[in-house]
């Protein structure tokens, strides 16, 4: 089967929520259903916009109440949970039997940083310490160790950081709410998990397959590395369960016009015969956190410059893409000013070829929708 590159985007997008019909006032289940569809929405901590991990329901369902997401989170009965899924995410709740692989991995000191590793592996005293002190005292976030008046002294404030990293690493401990907007604060996993979803146990085997079988979902067509990074899988473990899924036919093999490598059609994927779309993307948003594939996807060669020194930076500090129908179309460094109430747009820079001023109109309403989403009164163009 031969699949071309309009059609590829097509289906990449579609796989993702885009292109859908609005379906009005976004409730709960609308948010967990978008959640079920991506697996993976990804957390990062900056906030010079609004926290990344509101954007993609944003992008794909249009303004909706940010608590739905915290509810889901942290509220009961819990839907999603936070663990290392492609980078520091949230997941289905449903999913945590489908880590265990790598809550084992990181136990033995397996892909996890280094100086976690070595805490882990040479401070056991320190790690059962700290593990009993979430079971005596109950949630507790990094910062509660420093606190010596009702703890003692503890040895070494980044070693005992380091031991709350390994254990969440390890699925001991879950994140059970944010402090402060952002701040984790841990409680054991079997005070946060359901308990049927925490009983369940998966084998490796069947949890890759099923990770892989969700990241062709999410993703609609994809090369086997695009099928592996989507859940960050170990390379042995996914090239295996596409080799399963390619023989129970739900992988289909095809040929991906301008792709150098083997492409995988989701058996259930589906090609609409045109995408009608416009959103503003989180840098970390699941169509685009795989620069490769993006680049591979739409010509669109995209880099994140918050670490860029200043005057090294192209298109500025947090720049989203811009997707129009069904192309990446433009660059928005993005900004906002809480104290006066405004979306500073400090720069745009607009792709080769496309017509300027109909995508500048388009960009216009869904820069005052962000705004008005955001809480901010002004839209501001600085250059």
């Amino acid at each position: 089967m031969n699949i071309s590159a309009a059609e590829a985007r097509r289906i990449a997008l579609r796989a993702q929520g885009f292109g859908g019909r609005a379906c009005g006032a976004v409730g709960t289940a609308a948010l967990r259903r978008l959640i079920a569809r991506l697996g993976a929405v990804q957390i990062d901590s900056v906030n010079v916009l609004v926290r990344s991990h509101y954007l993609p329901a944003f992008s794909r369902l249009g303004p909706y109440d940010r608590e739905l997401l915290v509810r889901a989170a942290y509220g009961k009965p819990r839907r999603v949970f936070e663990y290392m899924g492609h980078e520091a995410s949230f997941l289905p709740v449903e999913f945590f039997p489908l880590f265990r692989w790598r809550m084992e991995q990181s136990r033995k000191g397996i892909g996890i940083w280094t100086n976690v590793a070595r805490v882990g592996r040479e401070r056991k005293d320190l790690v059962r310490r700290v593990r009993a002190a979430f079971e005596e005292r109950g949630p507790l976030s990094g910062s509660d160790f420093e606190d010596t008046k009702s703890t003692g002294s503890w040895w070494g404030w980044t070693d005992t950081k380091r031991a709350v990293e390994f254990l969440f690493w390890c699925g001991e401990i879950t994140p059970a709410k944010r402090r402060n907007s952002f701040e984790r604060v841990y409680d054991l996993s079997e005070r946060v998990i359901p308990a049927d979803v925490l009983q369940t146990r998966v084998a490796d085997t069947e949890a890759y397959r099923r990770l892989v079988t969700h990241a062709a979902g999410a993703l609609g067509i994809a090369t086997e590395a695009d099928l592996r990074d989507y859940f960050r899988l170990p390379l042995a473990a996914a090239r295996g369960a596409v080799a399963e899924l390619v023989e129970s036919q739900t992988l289909l093999p095809v040929t991906d016009e301008g792709w150098k490598q083997r492409a995988y059609l989701y058996c259930d994927a589906h090609c609409p015969r045109k995408i009608e779309s416009s959103a503003l993307l989180s840098p970390f948003d699941s169509l685009v956190w795989n620069r490769r594939r993006t680049h591979r996807l739409f010509d669109f060669h995209y880099r994140i410059e918050i670490y860029t020194p200043a005057h090294k930076r192209l298109h500025g500090y947090y720049v989203l893409p811009y997707l129009l129908g069904e192309d990446l179309v433009a660059r928005v460094d993005l900004k906002s000013d809480r104290s006066s109430g405004t979306l500073l747009v400090q720069a745009v820079h607009f792709e080769p070829g496309v017509d300027r001023r109909y995508v500048e109109t388009r960009l216009r309403e869904d820069l005052a929708n962000l705004a008005q989403w955001l809480g901010l009164e002004h839209v501001k163009l600085r250059r």
